[in-house]
C-alpha cells in the first residue's frame, strides 16, 4: 500500500509524492544506531516498559479522581509498590549457576 502526500501550492498545482512505508523505516532506524541516540532510545524503552507494566498490572489508566493533583498522587502511590517489587526482585535474585563444562574443555583439562 502506498502512502501519498499531497501538497497544494498557491497556484493550485498538486505535488504528489508516493513513498512506500518500508522506505521510511530504515531512515528512522539509522538515527537510533548512533551512540547518543541509542542511549536515549534505551532510556525511553525502559520508561515505556515501566509504564506498560503499571498500566497492565495495576490499572494506571483508570483514576478515582477527576482532579489532576489527586490523580497524580494516585499514580505515585500506584508506582510505589511496583518499584518496591522490582527492588525486591533485584535483591533476591539468586546467583546464576556456573555453566557446565563443554566436552572440549573437559578434554583440555584431562590432557594437562
Amino acid at each position: 500500500m502506498d502512502v501519498s502526500r499531497v501538497a497544494v501550492s498557491s497556484t493550485g498545482v498538486r505535488d504528489t509524492r508516493t513513498e512506500p512505508p518500508t522506505a521510511t523505516r530504515p531512515r528512522a532506524r539509522e538515527g537510533r544506531t548512533r551512540g547518543r541516540e541509542q542511549r536515549r532510545y534505551a532510556i525511553r524503552a525502559g520508561i515505556e516498559a515501566s509504564l506498560s507494566q503499571n498500566v497492565r498490572a495495576h490499572g494506571l489508566r483508570r483514576s478515582r479522581y477527576r482532579d489532576v493533583a489527586r490523580t497524580h498522587v494516585q499514580h505515585v502511590f500506584t508506582a510505589m509498590p511496583c518499584n518496591a517489587a522490582r527492588v525486591a526482585d533485584w535483591i533476591d535474585t539468586a546467583p546464576r549457576t556456573p555453566r557446565r563444562a563443554t566436552h572440549f574443555r573437559t578434554l583440555c583439562s584431562a590432557a594437562k
